[in-house]
């Protein structure tokens, strides 16, 4: 078997779309996204159903303090009981509610910005990780840099229903062929520019059972192999119902997290994590319609 570094660094190689949109794109796979392609995605709306794909930000949430990730804190500021008292200073009788939270920013439902995995100490595009994220943040690859472009054709995989019974098992690793399979199973093919979410069922597991070590732990989750089928399907994004999306245990005993390490500052992939696709997933089931 290839160790992991060699297999790390042979990926990296393959997969990479280094410099291909210019030395100072901040986009990475977002650019497969063109605005023709948004208007077709458009078109693919009949019904005007709308899901929220986000968990909650909540002080129930699932984190458990690994690498002080904590859940969101949420402190009110000015509540009902000071209107009523009359104490906020405002004139004739005006009272409001204000809060504020302070949380981690992976703490819940996210996509991952691109400055946010390094390889050998370069970020995406072959930049500096010390030039890009700062101790004032990440100055060239923030995930503000594509707000309002991750928008186009969504693809549900439900690898859960189609592959397992529902829930895939911990450790189960998606290979492409079980991408492939999903997605004819669901009469639907990946293209270039979609934004793929793909469901395990770990999710609707930790509602069952609870947290447990849902953020971090055991889990169903992409192989290492998929990263050339990532490539070259040129999709802008994958998203799962995971904490790191790739499958826990990692496939290589001494890697932590191998196909973020290449799909993050090599091919400029956007990454999503922690997903609730459940009532999606029961909504496309429904009706036979995977794609929005």
């Amino acid at each position: 078997m290839t160790d992991a570094a060699t297999a790390i660094a042979a990926a990296a190689q393959r997969c990479s779309n280094v410099g291909r949109w210019g030395p100072d794109d901040v986009l990475g796979t977002l650019n497969h996204i063109a605005e023709a392609d948004r208007v077709a995605a458009a078109r693919l709306i009949t019904r005007g159903r709308a899901f929220s794909l986000s968990l909650p930000y909540s002080a129930d949430g699932p984190q458990r303090g690994w690498r002080r990730r904590t859940n969101p804190v949420h402190t009110m500021l000015d509540t009902g009981l000071d209107a009523e008292h009359g104490n906020q200073g405002f004139p004739h009788g005006l009272g409001g509610a204000d809060d504020v939270i302070a949380m981690p920013l992976q703490c819940s439902t996210h996509w991952d910005g691109l400055g946010h995995i390094f390889d050998h100490g370069r970020a995406w595009n072959g930049r500096r990780a010390s030039e890009v994220v700062t101790n004032e943040g990440d100055a060239f690859t923030g995930i503000e840099t594509v707000r309002g472009l991750i928008t186009g054709r969504g693809v549900l995989l439900d690898v859960g229903r189609v592959v397992g019974n529902g829930e895939l098992p911990d450790g189960f690793a998606i290979t492409e062929q079980h991408l492939l399979d999903t997605a004819d199973a669901h009469g639907v093919e990946v293209k270039r520019g979609d934004l793929v979410c793909v469901r395990t069922g770990r999710l609707t597991r930790a509602r069952n059972e609870g947290w447990g070590e849902y953020a971090g732990g055991p889990s169903p989750g992409l192989s290492f192999s998929t990263l050339d089928w990532l490539h070259r399907t040129a999709i802008a994004g994958i998203a799962t119902d995971t904490w790191g999306c790739e499958v826990r245990p990692n496939e290589f005993d001494d890697a932590f997290q191998p196909l973020q390490q290449v799909a993050i500052p090599h091919t400029g992939l956007f990454l999503g994590e922690m997903w609730d696709l459940d009532e999606l997933a029961d909504d496309c089931a429904a009706d036979g319609v995977y794609t929005f």
